[in-house]
């Protein structure tokens, strides 16, 4: 087959038929995902055509987005009262790894990810605050169970680290996009090790806006043994 080996998107494959997309970014107004209803909505139609099952809204909370527990649980209620489809809504939010989660975490105050005690957590792509291993022991001794959100793309990040991550217990959650090419080749390649090991506990598609889920679920890039590994991941 070769060069010339079929390659398949998500909706060829139904991948998202019966799953679970883990983090998204389109509960409207409070990040720098979806800014309006009508387009939280619009996305809900697109996936329910994809047949997802259940889809976890997941906005920021971190210094630059100071995002409160309260403010997120109206907003999600808004959009609950406005959406009569069939997918599943969940919230929570991925918090970043810096004074304001030290805040969130002195307080205990957390949305939990999937489970109770389960905290979605995430670093800048380029660099991890500089106790960042001290944090993840932190939150874990404090109860919590960290998710580590999209590693493939911390360029810091590499197999000892992720090997550390899995042994200690952090879950691993997947942008799915990353095994497109979505954000570059470097991170497809990791993202395809890490799945490979069996690492990873889940995945999202960390949508923001229509326009770049509908290019995610067409896009024709996915080989075969990478669909049938992303599956697996999806169904959780």
């Amino acid at each position: 087959m070769g060069l010339f080996s079929h390659k398949y998107s998500i909706t060829d494959k139904r991948l998202l038929e019966g799953a679970t997309d883990h983090h998204s970014h389109i509960l409207f107004g409070v990040d720098d995902g979806v800014s309006k209803a009508e387009e939280s909505l619009a996305i809900l139609a697109i996936l329910e055509e994809a047949g997802l099952k259940s889809l976890w809204l997941t906005p920021h909370t971190m210094e630059d987005v100071p995002n409160t527990t309260e403010g997120l649980r109206k907003r999600f209620a808004e959009l609950k009262a406005m959406y009569n489809g069939p997918i599943e809504l969940h919230l929570a939010s991925e918090y970043m790894m810096d004074e304001l989660f030290e805040r969130h975490l002195a307080e205990k105050d957390f949305l939990f990810h999937r489970e109770e005690g389960s905290v979605l957590m995430e670093t800048s792509t380029w660099s991890g605050p500089y106790n960042f291993w001290d944090m993840v022991d932190r939150t874990m001794r404090a109860g919590f169970r960290p998710v580590l959100a999209h590693p493939e793309r911390y360029e810091y990040m590499g197999e000892k680290e992720y090997s550390k991550l899995h042994g200690m217990g952090v879950r691993l959650q997947l942008n799915y996009p990353s095994l497109l090419g979505y954000y570059g080749s470097h991170v497809k390649a990791k993202a395809e090790f890490i799945l490979k090991k069996g690492w990873y506990d889940m995945a999202g598609s960390d949508c923001h806006r229509i326009r770049s889920i509908r290019h995610i679920l067409e896009e024709k890039v996915l080989k075969k043994d990478m669909a049938e590994s992303l599956k697996g991941v999806l169904k959780v």
